[in-house]
């Protein structure tokens, strides 16, 4: 049995609904294609077992399947759906919160000459070599003892980020554990706006937080989110109206009214636009869905 069979039998048996990131590691199967889910993504790798999906984020789609990687450097937007699954092949795939710490502690044991130059994306895709996989297997293999996993987890994890450091996406890795780097930089001011996404922004004051000049931070943002923050201040919060209108937390105007919008024909035109719907009608639509009806 090679590693990338061995991992679709690993996430088989430890694969639950939704991601079990109680220790930072999970596993997940879906015997279906799905809609597309909107949802923030922080700092994670994960790398896909069996199956394919699909990724938006702003105006590019990101394509990946089985044998294949992705790092989310730091915390997006992004809407997705698995494209290729059913009760026989399920999507099967399996991943880790990246913790800077993690990540910073390591940087000091590199090789500069290892350190590739620094990417400004915040999203990318990769081929997945043979002692990547190998060394997920060994991580959710932990699973099966939890004894052992009290003191070799945090190990086999290091071992994992070491090879993401050494891999294809080794430049955006090491920017998450350099708290100067312009990912970093660029993180903060994406937390700031989700905290304040109800707020006006302010692109000077946002460039001032992270001590850069206005036309960089732009450049440097839309590089890492493939958007402009205004674009990510809106998608923050259509997703949070979207979540707060699933919860019925009220009627639809006044989430509008609680997300930012001042405007409920525009809140209404901006959330159809985003999911299909308007936001009555797709609360009804969320709500046949939930109760399964």
């Amino acid at each position: 049995m090679n590693s990338l069979e061995a991992l679709q039998a690993l996430i088989r048996r430890h694969a639950i609904v939704g991601h079990d990131c109680k220790d930072g590691v999970f596993a997940v199967m879906t015997e279906a294609p799905s809609e597309m889910q909107h949802h923030v993504l922080e700092p994670t790798f994960v790398v896909v077992a069996q199956g394919a999906k699909r990724a938006m984020l702003g105006d590019e789609v990101f394509e990946y399947r089985g044998g294949q990687f992705l790092v989310v450097g730091v915390d997006l937007p992004i809407a997705g759906g698995v494209t290729e699954a059913s009760p026989a092949l399920p999507y099967l795939a399996a991943g880790m919160r990246l913790r800077p710490a993690t990540i910073s502690s390591l940087l000091l044991e590199m090789n500069p000459a290892d350190m590739a130059p620094p990417t400004p994306s915040g999203f990318a895709v990769s081929d997945a070599p043979d002692e990547l996989l190998d060394t997920v297997v060994r991580l959710l293999r932990l699973k099966d003892s939890p004894r052992d996993a009290a003191v070799l987890q945090p190990l086999v994890e290091r071992e994992l980020v070491w090879r993401l450091l050494h891999g294809s996406q080794g430049a955006m890795v090491r920017q998450i554990g350099l708290a100067d780097s312009r990912l970093s930089q660029i993180g903060r001011a994406i937390r700031f706006i989700r905290a304040h996404h109800a707020e006006p922004i302010s692109i000077p004051m946002l460039a001032d937080m992270v001590a850069m000049s206005e036309s960089s931070f732009h450049r440097h943002f839309r590089g890492a989110t493939k958007m402009s923050p205004l674009q990510f201040q809106k998608l923050i919060r259509l997703q949070e109206a979207r979540a707060r209108i699933l919860s019925d937390a009220g009627d639809v105007a006044a989430i509008g009214y609680s997300v930012g919008y001042d405007s409920p024909s525009q809140f209404s035109r901006e959330y159809s636009r985003l999911f299909g719907a308007p936001p009555g009608r797709d609360k009804a639509r969320l709500g046949v869905r939930a109760t399964g009806t």
